[in-house]
């Protein structure tokens, strides 16, 4: 019998395979962020009440109308010498005539999605950080983020290479604007 040589693996690649490979719990999330393995627990209510608010506002009043996933695994860009980042947003919306969710696998490209949601998790830093410079790497137009920290709400918008170039806060009770295609007042009055 002979031994087929394999060409050894980049530490990349190794992290990626290993990444693949998980078996999480039920409920907990793993993703790849920046070369990281992060692995988070299920939402507490608070969290999924953020959630369904949002989600009830954008269907019902956007421009254009919106399909959405919840936890859909995306593939963005990385930084030199990592693995391409897996990132699993609380909420991904994209025009409802693009049919983006229908035939996608596990983790699919980011292109033709519109928006992003994430609600601050068990680790916050990563939600403000790491995931919005990934998200700014794969050209996601706008990134919502919900901080129960700091009781605000932030659009990032503008992609340009790491980072989002245009951002807006406004504290829990005050109107965000959503741009098109969205175009409507954002309300966070019940986030109070």
């Amino acid at each position: 019998m002979s031994a087929v040589a394999h060409e050894p693996l980049t530490p990349a690649e190794g992290l990626l395979e290993i990444f693949l490979a998980l078996d999480t719990p039920e409920g907990f999330r793993a993703e790849l962020i920046e070369g990281e393995i992060v692995v988070t627990p299920p939402p507490d209510g608070d969290h999924e009440k953020y959630i369904s608010r949002l989600v009830r506002q954008v269907i019902k009043q956007s421009r254009t109308d919106m399909d959405f996933s919840g936890n859909k695994g995306l593939l963005l860009k990385s930084g030199e010498a990592r693995p391409e980042s897996h990132a699993v947003p609380d909420v991904t919306f994209a025009p409802l005539d693009l049919d983006l969710f229908a035939h996608a696998s596990s983790w699919m490209p980011c292109n033709g999605v519109a928006m992003v949601l994430e609600v601050t998790s068990t680790k916050p830093q990563a939600d403000r950080e790491a995931k919005r410079r990934c998200y700014a790497r794969g050209g996601i137009p706008l990134h919502l983020l919900v901080d129960r920290d700091t009781d605000s709400v932030t659009l990032f918008s503008d992609p340009e290479k790491d980072d989002y170039r245009e951002h807006w806060t406004r504290p829990f009770g005050r109107a965000l604007t959503l741009p098109e295609p969205f175009a409507f007042e954002l309300e966070t009055a019940d986030f109070l």
